[in-house]
């Protein structure tokens, strides 16, 4: 599946296109290599995301097409979730 489809669906950003532009950005990463947003997910991948002053690692645990909102939180594992702080 999609990187972008894939944070979708999980519910980890509300927006497919917010997602893709994320992505894009160079602010995700997948088994510690910057993703792009066509980059494939499979299970037991894991992902560290940096949305805003937080991020958040997951471990993928599911796949799924369509989620509802209790299935969303099957399809992943948060393994670590910090606030970063700006160097000013």
């Amino acid at each position: 599946m999609r990187l972008d489809k894939y944070l979708k669906v999980s519910r980890l950003i509300k927006r497919r296109t917010l997602a893709k532009e994320v992505s894009d950005q160079g602010r995700v990463k997948v088994n510690g290599q910057v993703a792009k947003a066509g980059t494939t997910v499979s299970v037991e991948d894991e992902l560290e995301i940096r949305l805003g002053n937080r991020i958040i690692v997951v471990k993928v645990t599911g796949l799924s097409e369509h989620a509802n909102k209790e299935n969303a939180k099957t399809m992943f594992e948060v393994i670590k979730e910090e606030k970063i702080q700006d160097s000013i």
